[in-house]
């Protein structure tokens, strides 16, 4: 589990938190592939995303669609094995898949990753490879590649049918950084009047106050908190034209430290402390 008082932060992401933690299920995670490409694709092989399954040929009906609800690695697992007892290694038919968003897909690699004591985090932004001249509401995960001493992101929710679809030229398992936009940095963008804030969201759904929710859960996933994609609280739930300006100082100032970089670890962790009752789901437990 967390340890909240490290000051590394390859130990502190090497690491479960609340979410990502898989016991009492820990012992399953051990039959996946150790290979990044074979790992992704059995994860893949586990789940369907929620507005994609359409596109592989299956209707979802509400309970199914209610499973990308699933808030923790734990329960992740559970709805698995639920719909089939095999080990996580065999890959599932279609609708003996879990449902979930690109959300659960990065967890759970997170997860895996943090399992095998990998240093690893989820984060949460803006994918440009989704639909034309837009920033579609998205997550990923960087993990610490400890020869070349790098975070590499990696998005493992694009399996072949995906990269077909959206005529993928890039490798979703070492992604270049231009192509994925973090809650922090469109924050900053939109800020600086470098971007407009209409570009960014998912369906109707974009603006300025989407792109402060992609930020705050973005920390939030720096800080080993990987809330749902629409769970609305305190500052998430407020619209910008209603915050303060020291509440608006404080998203600045968030998106400025919110990089990833190992130097600004700390002044993360930091920030967070210091925010919490601002920042905190009502749901989790310091």
């Amino acid at each position: 589990m967390d340890n909240p008082f490290s000051l590394n932060p390859q130990d502190f992401y090497a690491s479960h938190g609340q979410i990502s933690d898989p016991a009492p299920y820990e012992k399953h995670l051990n039959d996946l592939p150790q290979a990044l490409p074979d790992l992704v694709k059995a994860i893949q092989g586990l789940m369907l995303h929620l507005h994609w399954a359409e596109r592989y040929g299956i209707t979802l009906n509400r309970i199914r669609k209610d499973e990308a609800n699933l808030r923790t690695t734990r329960n992740r697992i559970a709805a698995i094995l639920n719909l089939n007892p095999a080990p996580l290694s065999q890959v599932r038919i279609l609708n003996e898949r879990t449902v979930g968003t690109c959300r659960d897909f990065a967890l759970f690699l997170t997860a895996v990753l943090r399992h095998r004591k990998i240093p690893v985090r989820c984060r949460a932004g803006f994918g440009t490879y989704f639909t034309k001249n837009r920033f579609e509401d998205h997550w990923v995960c960087e993990y610490w590649q400890a020869e070349e001493k790098r975070w590499v992101m990696v998005d493992p929710q694009l399996d072949e049918l995906q990269i077909k679809a959206l005529k993928i030229k890039f490798n979703p398992l070492d992604m270049p950084r231009t192509k994925f936009v973090t809650g922090p940095q469109a924050w900053d963008l939109i800020r600086t009047n470098q971007a407009d804030p209409n570009r960014f969201g998912i369906f109707n759904l974009k603006g300025i106050d989407f792109v402060k929710g992609n930020l705050i859960r973005d920390f939030l996933a720096l800080n080993k908190i990987e809330i749902l994609p629409w769970d609305n609280f305190s500052l998430i739930n407020k619209r910008f034209r209603s915050m303060t300006p020291k509440e608006k100082d404080l998203m600045d100032r968030l998106a400025k430290i919110s990089t990833g970089e190992d130097q600004d670890f700390l002044m993360v962790r930091a920030a967070f402390t210091a925010n919490q009752s601002q920042l905190l789901p009502n749901y989790f437990i310091p």
